[in-house]
């Protein structure tokens, strides 16, 4: 918790650990209570329904389901020295016999009232949270506190795990990446079925990496961690690009069937498809712009931004290059 209170970044730090609290303990006679036919569990069991109570039926009042708890009255549990004269049931000889019979005496110890676990190990949560009326996000944050944290060294047995949003971004790119591959596979095929060719295909999808060009730069300049939104910004980005290479080859093939010679098929269609691309990423990127003050969706805004500003005009020059090369087009002399 140090390293998070020397960070002027961090708030409102704090852990799920709760104070320990005072209990008395009995100390359980075994030999003693052998005799009386009592088991320790006997005893756990008298004590706890006798001061936290036990549910022995159900009252039910309409619609409402009331418990019923055995314990004693209240003016005899708010004091403790009342164990002393508190009577447990003997099997062995079929009557209640005194509580003090089958204890060494009572012990006064600390313990945690509230023990935290996941994944059936104990755990301590130490939590912080960014300025909530600043520009910074969780994320800036943790990349900042998590290389000093994992500084520090644990004793043996111990091991540290980052949850909270890391956890949660986390959890959900996994999901994400699962049917990924699965959708861009569909999403190739449509290609090759709507060109019914692989050339073309494969030409539009060279087209897709150009992007993180733009999104690398634009997440620089502006600061902007690469998380779970910008993923999906990146993800949306593919469709819109590949929506710009088929225009574009479209048209190549609209100006080939016309019966123009390859090479100045290329140079018209390419020249004829600038207005239209750059107008449609125009107005997509416009249409970012209000998203950009929202903490929550400014990487996606900026992914999508910069990664189709620069991936839209390298199209215009990467397409009609690479479907010369793909297709031998020789420049006529």
């Amino acid at each position: 918790m140090d390293v998070m209170y020397a960070d002027p970044g961090a708030y409102n730090i704090r852990h799920d650990w709760r104070e320990r609290t005072k209990v008395l303990e009995p100390q359980f006679n075994e030999s003693q209570a052998r005799r009386y036919g009592i088991t320790k569990a006997d005893v756990d069991e008298f004590l706890a329904m006798s001061f936290s109570g036990k549910t022995i039926g159900v009252y039910r009042d309409g619609t409402t389901l009331m418990p019923i708890v055995a314990r004693l009255p209240e003016e005899e549990r708010v004091d403790i020295r009342n164990i002393e004269g508190m009577k447990i049931w003997s099997p062995a000889l079929s009557e209640y016999i005194p509580l003090q019979q089958v204890t060494l005496g009572y012990e006064m110890r600390w313990e945690d009232p509230l023990i935290v676990r996941k994944n059936r190990k104990r755990m301590l949560t130490v939590m912080a949270d960014p300025d909530l009326l600043g520009e910074e996000t969780a994320a800036t944050l943790q990349q900042r506190l998590q290389p000093q944290i994992e500084a520090i060294p644990l004793p043996p047995g111990y091991f540290l795990e980052w949850g909270g949003e890391y956890e949660s971004s986390g959890d959900a790119k996994a999901s994400l990446f699962k049917t990924m591959p699965l959708g861009y596979l569909f999403m190739f095929l449509i290609t090759v079925f709507l060109f019914n060719s692989v050339k073309e295909s494969l030409i539009v999808w060279l087209t897709v990496p150009l992007a993180v060009i733009g999104v690398t730069t634009g997440l620089l300049a502006l600061n902007t961690p690469f998380g779970f939104m910008a993923l999906l910004g990146f993800l949306s980005l593919s469709g819109m690009l590949l929506k710009n290479g088929i225009v574009l080859l479209d048209q190549i093939e609209i100006e080939m069937h016309s019966g123009k010679d390859p090479y100045l098929a290329v140079v018209d269609a390419s020249l004829s498809r600038v207005r239209p691309v750059c107008m449609a990423a125009v107005t997509t990127i416009l249409g970012m712009i209000p998203l950009l003050p929202d903490i929550f969706f400014r990487p996606m805004a900026v992914t999508i931004m910069f990664g189709l500003g620069f991936a839209t005009v390298l199209t215009l020059i990467v397409v009609p290059v690479l479907y010369r090369l793909f297709h031998h087009v020789k420049v006529p002399q």
